[in-house]
């Protein structure tokens, strides 16, 4: 395995910068899969640099966090018109409607039951959608929280984060939840991801990567720049994780231990957002000003 600090970062344009890449996923067909939020449609980027888009429904639907499903579909949100959207890899397009009015779905992820669960931003609640398009909904025992991203944890239960409740919240699949406030006042926590023995978050507004054990115990990692914004996280399947520094430009790893190395992008003010491992082991950054940057050997 390479070393964080060994890598390097290039650059591939997507499309232009009014379509706003956002969310980014690896598909079981091999390729990444993007949200284009500013104009909605998908975009499907091969590994060579192939780029297809497919245009939604509603070019105002705002596609934002995107995860693959148990299904071998692409599932996203669609935080603007309050539905989930479903992709297949050669691109046939079905969103399902949600039940509760401007409840603004954001954060994504599959979970152990073979459904798709989902974050409300502006409902304080967690979704579950089965592959029918089934819509289970669950209140958050705090009001004005602000779900935000959604992840699977080790222990089959989902784990989200509630940016305006400085907390991380804990879901199991019969909807009985869990808050775990954390040590930082008003850090603002985002991006959220599992390994196998505790959930990683980001803290955008204190400048901190959060690690939460699953007996509850919260470490806080401070970043050399405490104004960088940390967005997005992955797991890198070696006990850390890579994450966007959406304030400062940067792709940056967080090592078990707490150590951080940290990359500029070659693009000034390109706004990384959605992060992911792809395919071929590199990372791979959502840019908003309209492509992708990718860091490997």
């Amino acid at each position: 395995m390479h070393r964080p600090e060994d890598l390097s970062v290039t650059e591939i344009p997507v499309t232009d910068a009014t379509a706003g890449p956002y969310g980014i996923t690896a598909g079981p067909d091999g390729a990444l899969w993007l949200t284009l939020a500013q104009n909605g449609r998908i975009a499907r980027l091969t590994l060579d640099g192939e780029v297809t888009e497919f245009p939604l429904d509603a070019p105002g639907c705002q596609p934002t966090v995107i995860a693959p499903g148990t299904d071998g579909a692409l599932w996203f949100a669609r935080t603007a018109d309050h539905r989930i959207g479903r992709i297949t890899p050669d691109g046939a397009v079905r969103s399902f409607a949600l039940p509760t009015a401007g409840c603004g779905p954001y954060g994504i992820a599959p979970g152990p039951d073979g459904a798709m669960w989902f974050t409300e931003l502006n409902a304080d609640r967690v979704g579950r959608v089965s592959a029918t398009g089934q819509v289970t909904e669950f209140e958050v025992p705090v009001t004005g929280g602000m779900p935000s991203a959604i992840t699977i944890g080790a222990d089959s239960a989902l784990w989200f984060t509630l940016n305006q409740a400085n907390a991380v919240g804990r879901i199991s699949v019969r909807g009985d939840v869990t808050v775990h406030p954390l040590p930082t006042p008003a850090a603002g926590p985002v991006g959220i991801t599992g390994d196998d023995s505790a959930l990683w978050f980001t803290e955008i507004a204190a400048g901190q990567i959060g690690r939460l054990a699953l007996d509850g115990e919260i470490k806080e990692f401070s970043l050399p720049d405490r104004t960088a914004k940390p967005h997005a996280i992955v797991a890198d399947g070696a006990g850390g994780c890579w994450f966007t520094e959406w304030g400062a430009n940067r792709i940056a790893h967080i090592s078990a231990d707490g150590e951080i190395v940290e990359h500029d992008l070659p693009t000034p003010s390109s706004e990384p957002h959605g992060i992911t491992v792809g395919p071929d082991g590199a990372v791979w950054a959502a840019l908003e000003t309209g492509g992708v940057a990718r860091l490997g050997a």
